[in-house]
């Protein structure tokens, strides 16, 4: 009987990452697979080609965390773009 390690985020025997794809993910489940994938890479012990999987699954993961930061970034700047507007039309008495 054939094991399905894709069925969790590489947590078994095989270095095979999530099967989620990166881009569907949350700031946070991107992030601690992330912190896995680095983990798993720098206690070593893996091929060549497992190193490798995990490294583009890595870079995957980074930019989908990226991704989330820019657009919460985007978001505190129009809030505060907008909360100086209305300051600058209604300013207080002296």
């Amino acid at each position: 009987m054939k094991s399905d390690s894709s069925s969790t985020s590489g947590a078994g025997n095989g270095a095979k990452p999530g099967s989620a794809d990166p881009a569907t993910l949350g700031y946070e489940a991107a992030r601690d697979e992330l912190a896995e994938m680095v983990r798993r890479l720098e206690a070593g012990g893996l091929s060549l080609e497992d190193s490798l999987m995990l490294w583009e699954r890595g870079e995957q993961l980074a930019e989908t965390c990226q991704r989330h930061l820019t657009g919460a970034r985007e978001r505190i700047e129009s809030v505060i773009a907008t909360r100086e507007q209305r300051a600058d039309a209604h300013p207080l008495p002296d």
